[in-house]
């Protein structure tokens, strides 16, 4: 009986360290937006490194690259999708040691699509303020770099960290935590 009562509350404390993380990664991105806003709009660009890269004031009313201009609702139901899958996903994972990378990569991802939900919710456009001139890369902003982060860091772990048994407790007939 300890036992039980000792996993549920490490669990649960799995679950506080889950939602304080993403909640602060999404206030730095809202922060950031918010300098942007204040320092950058209606003004040139910074130029930090000549050539390389600077920060420049972009409302972003679609996806990279302009795509899906003014779909909100599409943007929105993709967030939404996200956040369940998310929330699925950490009420199947063992919290554990082995599964830490990936409860890292859920915050990161969740940390994002919802930094970038928030400003489509209530500006309807995202703030973007980040761009590599060097290479005439897309603006983006800080939760475009936690979704890009999650993204890249969880093709690394299913390709080289995890197994196939590893990724089983995902799966939607086996029961969570076993």
């Amino acid at each position: 009986m300890e036992q039980k009562s000792e996993k549920q509350l490490h669990k649960a404390m799995g679950f506080l360290a889950f939602f304080l993380s993403t909640a602060f990664l999404i206030w730095l991105d809202q922060w950031t937006k918010g300098l942007a806003v204040t320092h950058l709009k209606d003004q040139q660009a910074l130029v930090l490194i000549r050539g390389v890269f600077q920060l420049r004031y972009l409302e972003n009313r679609g996806a990279a690259f302009g795509m899906l201009q003014g779909k909100q609702i599409f943007f929105f139901v993709v967030a939404a999708l996200v956040l369940l899958l998310v929330l699925y996903a950490l009420c199947r994972m063992p919290f554990t040691r082995r599964y830490l990378p990936l409860g890292i990569c859920m915050v990161l991802l969740l940390s994002g699509a919802l930094g970038n939900m928030i400003d489509r919710v209530s500006q309807q456009y995202v703030v973007d303020f980040l761009y590599f001139c060097l290479i005439d890369f897309p603006i983006f902003n800080v939760a475009d770099c936690y979704v890009t982060m999650a993204a890249f860091l969880m093709v690394m772990l299913i390709m080289w960290y995890y197994k196939d048994e590893d990724l089983e407790v995902f799966h939607w007939k086996r029961e969570p935590g076993k």
